[in-house]
């Protein structure tokens, strides 16, 4: 999957949703030539990266004038052919994780549940560096490992740049009484997740290991917001050998409903920085 792939993907569907009952060739025809069928047809079907300029005169044609939603989709449009500073990192970074890291730069919301560590967002270093290790399953993943905690760390620009990622973070208690080898890992750790809970921009919900069954023991995943558009939210699902993104609205809708639900029996924000800081005084 090349890095634009999933934002070409969500600019297509949108573009074929906004096109309604109009056929590729009565486009063109209103077009006065300006983009024939088979062009609006690679678009919507992410065969190839839309221009600016093509998005535009659709959208004008489509009859679009909401400002949101214009400036939205054109952002899809010119993130795709952004250099981000992910890119210096190419020959390390696959082409999936550089997708997710441009996709995270560009979302303003982030709801995030995880079953057994800490999101890479609040990682502290050493607790990246643990995490890295542990979960790399090939020798050239091993000699990865400090680039990728670097990289790891850089991501977590997006929660204090001028225009803050929204993060919502439940994580498993679970995660919270994982044992590091390093000497107090653990202890840093859990301080850096209390400091960053007071962000008026982070929310830190602790789901207890005695919760009732629920929908998050399927698995940890992240939901990636845009603004006003529902409808251009993008699911993460990652395991050890592959990542997989959710784009399809009603699917999309299964895990947001899901969070919703992790949210309503995790502990409340008080009593989840409370037993953060129970647990941190039981790490060495």
């Amino acid at each position: 999957m090349s890095a634009p792939t999933v934002r070409r993907r969500r600019l297509g569907v949108k573009l074929r949703g906004l096109r309604g009952s109009s056929t590729l060739d009565e486009v063109a025809a209103k077009s006065a030539g300006a983009i024939n069928p088979a062009k609006l047809s690679r678009i919507e079907t992410a065969r190839t990266a839309a221009k600016a300029k093509d998005v535009e005169l659709l959208l004008d044609l489509y009859g679009i004038k909401g400002k949101e939603l214009r400036r939205a989709l054109l952002s899809l449009t010119r993130e795709g052919a952004r250099r981000g500073w992910w890119q210096s990192y190419r020959g390390i970074l696959s082409s999936v994780y550089e997708d997710w890291i441009s996709l995270e730069a560009e979302a303003t919301t982030l709801r995030t549940w995880q079953m057994g560590v800490i999101p890479g967002l609040l990682q502290t270093g050493e607790y990246a560096r643990e995490i890295v290790t542990a979960t790399a399953m090939s020798e050239a993943i091993e000699a990865k490992v400090d680039a990728l905690v670097e990289i790891r760390l850089a991501r977590q620009a997006v929660l204090t740049r001028d225009d803050p990622l929204n993060l919502w973070a439940i994580i498993s208690e679970t995660a919270l009484r994982t044992k590091c080898v390093g000497e107090g890992v653990m202890t840093e750790q859990l301080g850096r997740l209390l400091s960053l809970g007071r962000r008026p921009n982070i929310t830190i919900q602790v789901l207890p290991a005695d919760a009732s069954p629920h929908a998050g023991q399927m698995g940890s995943y992240s939901v990636l917001g845009f603004e006003e558009h529902a409808d251009l939210d993008v699911v993460h699902v990652e395991s050890l050998t592959s990542l997989l993104y959710v784009e399809e609205p009603d699917h999309v809708d299964v895990y947001r409903s899901a969070f919703e639900r992790l949210r309503a029996s995790a502990l409340s924000i008080e009593k989840s920085a409370e037993l953060i800081s129970e647990i941190r005084k039981l790490h060495p």
